[in-house]
């Protein structure tokens, strides 16, 4: 009995308000991971589960290698984890198609197109520091918009205080642990 081969999709954003359907936009695919998280290293839930699914024979697809992995050591790695399973990995944007059995030069484009990928990449974040920079000499840059009201606060201060699980709290404030724990910290105990 012949293996089925699949072409699976993986797809990664890195906020919400981005649109993830436009990367596969008209792929015929077996399956899809999206990732709705940073790509600053490789840790990310679809990712790994995609990296569990893959089998000999398999394809990724993927719309651009910056999509996958922003520096270039972690985008040589997951290709060469994909590879080594039997694996194809294809870039649409870059027109490129990893087999493991690949040349020389398919190497070199892997290095020099996953290095420009990161060159870019560091570009915009110096861009953005700068901007955010210049905004704050202007007074015009506010930060981060603070997740919870003074009222949420001392609804905060008030529940710790009385010994009640900050699990609980976070879920009913509708916040992360870590970020109840930053409250906790800076707030309350800056008070």
């Amino acid at each position: 009995m012949a293996k089925t081969r699949k072409k699976i999709g993986y797809v990664q954003v890195s906020s919400f308000d981005q649109n993830p359907e436009r990367q596969l936009e008209n792929i015929k695919l077996d399956k899809i991971y999206t990732d709705k998280a940073s790509g600053k290293d490789i840790n990310r839930p679809k990712l790994a589960e995609l990296m569990e699914y893959i089998r000999d024979g398999d394809t990724v697809v993927v719309h651009s290698m910056d999509r996958l992995a922003r520096n270039l050591e972690d985008l040589r790695r997951l290709v060469n984890i994909f590879t080594a399973k039997q694996v194809k990995v294809q870039f649409l944007k870059e027109n490129l198609t990893f087999t493991g059995e690949d040349s020389a030069m398919s190497q070199l484009l892997l290095s020099i197109m996953g290095g420009f990928a990161e060159f870019e990449r560091a570009l915009i974040r110096e861009r953005q520091m700068e901007g955010i920079a210049l905004s704050r000499k202007k007074g015009l840059y506010k930060g981060r918009k603070k997740s919870l009201s003074e009222e949420q606060i001392q609804e905060l201060q008030s529940r710790v205080s009385i010994g009640e699980r900050k699990s609980r709290i976070a879920k009913d404030l509708k916040i992360s642990r870590v970020t109840l724990y930053k409250y906790f910290r800076c707030k309350i105990v800056g008070s």
